[in-house]
């Protein structure tokens, strides 16, 4: 059973589901890739996930790195899975390019190359905002490009953690 709330954040209203104590889902309202199939969803505001969620998301949203013991389980294919892991490796406050994360899809694979592009799809589909950090993945030179949630939702999350988005780009992620 897929559970489901709604969630009032700074950046506006969100939708968060869950299922078997793991969310799987959290979205802008009308984002691109929202869900289209939420009718069997049951509304329960109170589930243990959805309290935790709450308590994770006032604490980034207060400008703070926040851990939590919070189970995620977003539904994907292997590939996407792959990169979405990467992305919560990208520290708060930290930017990489779609570039660098397809290098290490690369490596991890035994491959020479790997597309950005089909990367950058990848990160488009990231069922978990925020708490996945796919707005913490710019262009190559430095340009917010992409975003589900709109790009002026990815700048205000960058301008929260802080990401000074004047320098001059550097990798900052070397693990």
């Amino acid at each position: 059973m897929i559970y489901t709330c709604a969630i009032d954040t700074p950046l506006g209203a969100m939708t968060a589901s869950a299922e078997q104590e793991a969310l799987t889902g959290l979205w802008f309202i009308g984002q691109k890739y929202y869900p289209s199939k939420t009718g069997t969803w049951v509304y329960e505001p109170d589930y243990t996930v959805f309290e935790e969620l709450r308590i994770w998301l006032d604490c980034y949203f207060s400008g703070r790195h926040c851990t939590s013991g919070l189970r995620i389980d977003p539904p994907g294919m292997p590939f996407q899975k792959a990169v979405w892991d990467i992305l919560l490796k990208i520290p708060f406050g930290q930017i990489t390019t779609y570039g660098e994360i397809a290098r290490k899809i690369a490596v991890q694979r035994g491959l020479s190359s790997m597309s950005a592009q089909a990367v950058g799809g990848a990160v488009g589909h990231n069922p978990i905002s925020i708490l996945i950090p796919c707005h913490r993945v710019v262009g190559s030179n430095r340009s917010l490009t992409g975003y589900a949630g709109g790009l002026d939702k990815k700048e205000a999350l960058l301008h929260l953690e802080n990401v000074d988005m004047t320098k001059r780009f550097f990798d900052i992620m070397k693990t």
